[in-house]
């Protein structure tokens, strides 16, 4: 007598179990196999706030041109604060043809061309971060927070930013972001920097939408208030703190002589440091 045959439904249907059940085994394998990805700040775990990897070697003594060796090495880890209209784009393309020269890593922001400014800077902003990551340069437009840009860099990067003269600066910025400053658009169509200045607290609110561009935007930039009055000891202070902070501070007014400064402190050649002038 011939055993009873199998439905071809009940083969179908045990098939299906034997593959889901292997299917969840494998996931479970690789949930334990897998660490899972930290979002948010960096900060707010202890393994996003330590310092990134250590830091890359350096390269070789570089060789002069007249064939001796140098007494210092090229250094290729570099923070630059960008500052607004203080011909920091002219150092930018700097940093980037440097860069690319030489294969280093950049942290870019993401999906825009700042780290989100005027927020400030934080290492989630940063494309395609892990904790841990390591950068050897940074440099597109933020509000400087060290705490958060020191984790991105190993412990030898250079510290540099340029800075212009507040009175320029402001002149600049005035007209050049005027547009977007809805403080200036009850302004007459005349001259509006002249009215501005003639009583500018009638005119100018902290609270304004991008109302930092109409004061002490440099301040700004450097991640502190630029509501503070002058006279207030915590504005010499910050000043303190940015000449600990940063190896070199350049003055857009001396662009040139501090981009010779900037070669002898990163120990580049003088070719790393050359640019057209477009404006």
């Amino acid at each position: 007598m011939l055993p009873p045959q199998k439905k071809p439904w009940e083969s179908m249907a045990k098939g299906l179990v034997l593959g889901a059940l292997f299917t969840s085994f494998l996931l479970l394998v690789y949930s334990y196999a897998v660490p899972p990805l930290h979002a948010g700040l960096a900060s707010t775990t202890p393994e996003a706030a330590a310092s990134c990897s250590p830091p890359a070697l350096e390269p070789e003594a570089v060789i002069r041109a007249n064939g001796s060796a140098g007494e210092c090495q090229p250094r290729r880890n570099i923070v630059f604060l960008k500052t607004h209209k203080t011909a920091s784009s002219t150092l930018l393309n700097i940093l980037f043809r440097f860069g690319q020269k030489h294969r280093l890593k950049f942290a870019f922001p993401n999906g825009r061309n700042d780290f989100d400014y005027p927020t400030f800077f934080a290492r989630s902003l940063v494309q395609d971060y892990r904790p841990g990551a390591c950068f050897n340069i940074i440099c597109n437009h933020m509000r400087f927070h060290y705490d958060e840009v020191r984790g991105l860099v190993p412990t030898n990067a250079i510290f540099i930013t340029v800075l212009r003269d507040p009175a320029r600066l402001f002149e600049s910025s005035f007209h050049y972001f005027g547009p977007v400053v809805p403080l200036t658009w009850k302004l007459s169509a005349g001259d509006k920097l002249t009215e501005f200045l003639q009583d500018p607290d009638r005119y100018y609110d902290p609270n304004g939408f991008n109302a930092h561009y109409l004061r002490n935007l440099l301040f700004f930039d450097l991640g502190y208030d630029n509501s503070l009055d002058p006279s207030s000891p915590q504005v010499q202070e910050h000043i303190l703190e940015v000449e600990r902070r940063f190896h070199l501070v350049l003055l857009q007014e001396y662009f040139d002589e501090s981009l010779v400064l900037l070669k002898d402190l990163l120990c580049w050649e003088l070719e790393d440091v050359l640019y057209f002038k477009l404006n």
